[in-house]
Order: structure tokens, then sequence, then C-alpha cells
């Protein structure tokens, strides 16, 4: 029977179960090998084990030697190839995981420019608004200004009413009626007539 390609397949039965790694853990075990990897003392650490390797397998006795120098270090070369055949799949799996931090960095700092951006055009808006509003609130000399022509004005009246009242006060006078008994706060001028 052909499989159909728009089911999933069947799990097979296996002998022996699948061992189950922690992804997160693995990773941060190959995070710590990479790193060590990429630090000086790993260098020295593998000079020192290079050069005691060729100078055991050089200076010593030939029955003690196990890797002879005419053969070219062949078990050493072999050992060098085996680190590195680990450390490179060692150091991708910590920069796909360091990608990975980063792509999650930049989402959150675009997160928050987004954030910025809006708080600022916010505050923008909200200084517009501030300063139309400003714009229509009277000034303290504005204030002063109306004030004073208040004054003036009530000034003015209170000439005119004063006046008014001497004229109405000279008449009567002169009909020889007495004035009326004054109510304002204004003092009373006295006139005399010279006629």
């Amino acid at each position: 029977m052909a499989e159909r390609l728009d089911q999933p397949r069947e799990t097979r039965r296996v002998l022996l179960p699948r061992p189950r790694v922690d992804a997160d853990r693995q990773g941060q075990w190959s995070e710590s090998i990479a790193r060590f990897l990429g630090t000086p003392r790993f260098i020295i650490w593998l000079t020192v084990f290079c050069v005691a390797w060729i100078a055991w397998n050089t200076l010593l006795p030939k029955d003690l030697q196990f890797d002879r120098a005419d053969l070219g270090f062949t078990a050493l070369t072999l050992v060098l190839s085996l680190q590195a055949s680990y450390a490179a799949p060692l150091i991708l799996l910590a920069q796909n995981r360091q990608t990975d931090r980063d792509r999650v960095q930049a989402e959150q700092d675009r997160q928050r420019a987004e954030r910025n951006l809006a708080d600022t055009e916010f505050l923008a808006r909200e200084m517009a608004a501030l300063r139309i509003g400003l714009s229509e609130v009277a000034t303290r000399d504005f204030v002063r200004s109306e004030l004073r022509n208040l004054l003036e004005e009530l000034a003015e009246e209170r000439e005119a009413e004063r006046e008014e009242r001497e004229r109405a006060e000279h008449a009567e006078h002169a009909e020889g009626v007495e004035p009326p008994p004054r109510t304002d706060s204004t003092p009373r001028v006295r006139r005399t007539d010279r006629t």
C-alpha cells in the first residue's frame, strides 16, 4: 500500500527507546565548551599538551615512545582532528543559540522602540494641546491691563455722575430748591456763586 502524503506517518515500534535529551541543558553544555575553546587558557593547555606529546615521543627512549616522529606523529594528528571534529559542531550549536538570543533581544528592542515612539508622540500631542490651551489663557499683563481699563471706566463714570449732580445742584440752587442729601461716598464739592 502506498503511503499517503496528506497524513502523518504512523509511529514505528523500536526495540530501544529513543533517549530524551533536554535541548536547553544540551545547549548550555555546548555553549560552555565553546566558550572554553575560545579562551586563551584552552590555547595554552592545547600548546602544553602538544609540546609534552612531541617531547615525550622524541626525547624519551624508543621503548617508551607511543607515537613515532618518523611517522609524522600520526596519533597526535588523529587526536587533534578528533578534537576539531567535535569542537566545530559545538561551536555551531553555541552560535545558533546566540543567534536565537539575538533575535529575541532584537524583537524586545523593537517593541521597546515602538513603545518609546508612541510615548514620545503622546507627549508631543500633549505639549501641543498645552501650548494651544496656554495661548487662550489670560496672562498677568492681560489681566492687569483689563483691570486698569475697568478702573478707568469706573473713574470716568463717577466723574460723569459727579458732574451731572453738580449741574443738577447748580440748577436747583439757582431756582432756590435745596438739593437732596448725598448718598454716595464721593466728597461733596461746595461751590460758591459769584453773581
